[in-house]
């Protein structure tokens, strides 16, 4: 039943993550509100790569972000992104519709060469933080990117100033 209500919020949500990623113009890929900010293919990228995590949140008690490698590959452009998007999409679909509902109870956390990062907490208390919520977290700030940089922005849950009403 949990299963069912997560994997429901991930398709709505993964569809409005990539309206926002197709959205995003290859001439605003370098633009940063600030020095102490990523670039817009920076920020993009990262949001694909929340998906990435979902094998070793849901699959493993410990995420070790030390060990942690991922290939952002090429983000010149902004369809590289979606690309990798879609891969990672695809795979964290996959993890979450094989994973056992009897598990999201048990305690996970995050280290970094022996540090701990994210205390242990339940699974699904991750699942909702630092996957689905970060996620949204970091979209809200890639719709201020678009909008400072002059780009339409998508609906997701309803209508924006850029649709004709």
């Amino acid at each position: 039943m949990i299963k069912q209500a997560l994997l429901g919020e991930f398709l709505h949500e993964a569809e409005n993550t990539r309206k926002l990623l197709k959205a995003i113009p290859d001439s605003a890929l370098d633009w940063k509100p600030s020095e102490k900010n990523w670039t817009t293919a920076q920020l993009a990228s990262h949001i694909a790569e929340v998906y990435n995590w979902y094998e070793s949140t849901f699959n493993q008690d410990v995420f070790d972000m030390g060990a942690y490698q991922y290939d952002k590959g090429d983000i010149s452009k902004a369809e590289n992104i979606v690309a990798k998007f879609e891969d990672n999409v695809a795979k964290a679909k996959e993890v979450l519709e094989n994973s056992d509902e009897s598990a999201y109870f048990n305690e996970w956390r995050m280290e970094m060469y022996g540090n701990v990062i994210f205390p242990a907490m339940p699974k699904i208390q991750v699942i909702r933080g630092f996957l689905y919520n970060h996620l949204y977290h970091h979209r809200g700030e890639l719709i201020v990117y678009l909008r400072s940089t002059g780009n339409k922005v998508p609906g997701l849950y309803g209508p924006t100033a850029d649709d004709n009403m």
